[in-house]
């Protein structure tokens, strides 16, 4: 079982206060890439000290459009302990808002948890690129743990944190391990369209499974080219690799060629990392165009094929998950446009998902 998250030891309220900081009357304005902080979800943050999915400047050529999306900051999570009263961001995002047929609170807001619990989500002009919103104000003065989800569809460039004169700042609880969950995908996997951040389905599961989760959905563009499967093996110490990216193959020839190569060099860096396969998520057009339906059950099975040989061959840690089975009962009800879920298609999405990871990592 995962660790209990939003419990506070003391002695993590240790006088680790050096953050960078100002002051503007009665909020103390905190830098969160200073400690204590902890920002989750950016593999190269600590290289690169961007919020950026991808490196600036990678070593293989990728799609003009991965690299644009690479700095959407969906799957980022701001994560401190705190007993402040009142709670404010000050954001500068990348450009306006364009919205992605999802409200603006899911493409470029920020939400707030405390102790796990949602509480609270920005509110601004959406055609603003810079602002500032009070998350909470008049909350009793006892230390939580706040987790900030940053926006799906949105690049940030500066976020601070605005607290109360004199609180407590102090490190998060510490994750199970070191270790990270790995999600390339698509734009459902990236978030697209949930309600708020909090409700992209891998930010769910992260409040299940206390190990940090790293999210490479990438919105139209997760088509399993090489080039991504040897940035996916650069991020260290991979608890689980999940692979969703079937929804973007724009043919099924290209899943059975992309899928066994993808596969391999992600094993050349990671010979013993698990690896799960989801196949995609039930459309509701699937019901009424029987060619479509026939072509993903062949996509399905060009998955499920590639797992299977892959373990008859001895990888014993190479799993497939049927996508099908996610929405459950009323998966017509679960979609935005027959695609894109819903924060109720996500809920359904993690609670199939978490317990198949769990007993993956060992949570």
């Amino acid at each position: 079982m995962a660790k209990e998250r939003s419990g506070v030891n003391a002695t993590q309220l240790d006088a680790n206060m050096r953050v960078q900081q100002t002051q503007e009357n009665d909020v103390v304005w905190h830098s969160p890439q200073e400690q204590p902080f902890q920002i989750s979800g950016f593999g190269w943050l600590r290289e690169e000290a961007r919020y950026r999915r991808l490196p600036s400047k990678p070593e293989w050529t990728i799609p003009d459009a991965v690299d644009q999306l690479a700095n959407c900051t969906a799957g980022g999570q701001i994560r401190f302990l705190t007993n402040t009263g009142k709670l404010s961001l000050k954001v500068k995002l990348a450009g306006p808002a364009n919205m992605y047929h999802m409200p603006a609170t899911g493409q470029c807001g920020f939400d707030c948890y405390i102790d796990n619990r949602y509480c609270s989500t920005t509110r601004y002009n959406h055609q603003l690129t810079e602002y500032e919103c009070v998350l909470f104000a008049d909350h009793e003065r006892r230390t939580r743990l706040v987790t900030l989800n940053m926006p799906l569809y949105q690049g940030v460039e500066e976020v601070w944190i605005g607290l109360d004169p004199g609180a407590i700042v102090a490190s998060p609880p510490a994750y199970d391990n070191e270790r990270k969950i790995v999600i390339y995908g698509t734009s459902i996997t990236q978030g697209g369209c949930a309600m708020r951040p909090g409700m992209a389905y891998p930010n769910i599961m992260s409040r299940r499974i206390n190990l940090e989760f790293v999210n490479l959905g990438f919105s139209g563009s997760g088509k399993g080219e090489p080039e991504l499967a040897r940035l996916c093996a650069q991020i260290a110490d991979p608890a689980c690799f999940v692979l969703d990216y079937e929804a973007n193959c724009v043919s099924t020839e290209l899943l059975a060629k992309t899928l066994p190569d993808f596969v391999s060099i992600y094993r050349e860096k990671h010979p013993l990392t698990p690896i799960l396969i989801v196949s995609r998520i039930t459309y509701s057009h699937d019901a009424f165009n029987p060619e479509g339906a026939r072509t993903h059950e062949e996509r399905k099975r060009i998955q499920q094929g590639e797992v299977e040989r892959r373990r008859q061959a001895g990888d014993g840690n190479i799993y497939f998950y049927d996508g099908d089975l996610l929405l459950g009962d009323g998966a017509e009800e679960c979609t935005v446009d027959g695609v894109h879920p819903t924060d109720l298609g996500f809920l359904r999405m993690a609670d199939g998902l978490t317990p198949v990871l769990k007993e993956i990592v060992g949570g």
